[in-house]
């Protein structure tokens, strides 16, 4: 595990739990979360999750509450931080969250990612702040309808965002002759929860 310096996407943070935990809060302001639900969502253990809001809300980050003996967590929206900082996490650790909950529900979608350098620094490869976001979907939804979330998440995160599809037989075995599969296959690949085809009827 490479746990050594800050994180590549915003080396202003200590750790990517940090930024993915302060990305699932801010980028959903109305929302309480239980730590155990956060550490899920961001796939991260409930330690680690609870180290990391320990610290943000003694700074005054995040605010913490109890219902019943459950622990719940949520973006502080009123300092004068909040803001700007809601607009730092969506151009650096907003795609995960952003594109998850756009792709949640759209139907016949197997598996999604996201690929290039966006990906590669999330993972911890050191390098410049990617430019845009690069999404590869596989199965068979609508791409009209991938187009939408498309221009959707671009607003949201105020940067490109591509997304490609494939049909699940071309990524199960993938053609040799193919470069960009074989390219994606081998560089960094960041899994989003699609939820799609876990819905029944």
């Amino acid at each position: 595990l490479m746990r050594t310096g800050p994180p590549p996407l915003l080396p202003l943070l200590r750790s990517r739990v940090q930024g993915d935990l302060l990305a699932l809060l801010y980028l959903h302001p109305d929302r309480d979360y239980s730590l155990t639900e956060a550490a899920a969502l961001i796939g991260a253990s409930v330690k680690a999750v609870h180290t990391e809001a320990s610290r943000l809300t003694a700074a005054g980050f995040v605010r913490d509450s109890r219902r019943g003996n459950v622990h719940l967590l949520r973006a502080a929206t009123d300092t004068p931080v909040s803001r700007p900082l809601t607009d730092l996490l969506a151009v650096t650790y907003g795609p995960l969250p952003v594109l998850n909950d756009l792709l949640a529900d759209v139907e016949g979608i197997t598996h999604a990612f996201i690929y290039g350098s966006w990906a590669a620094r999330y993972l911890g490869e050191p390098g410049p702040v990617p430019g845009d976001v690069d999404v590869l979907v596989v199965g068979t939804a609508d791409p009209d309808d991938l187009d939408e979330i498309a221009r959707t998440a671009q607003n949201r995160l105020g940067r490109p965002v591509d997304i490609r599809r494939i049909r699940p037989a071309a990524w199960a075995s993938p053609d040799p002759a193919d470069p960009f599969l074989a390219s994606v296959r081998e560089r960094p690949l960041v899994q989003l929860h699609v939820h799609g085809q876990d819905v029944t009827g």
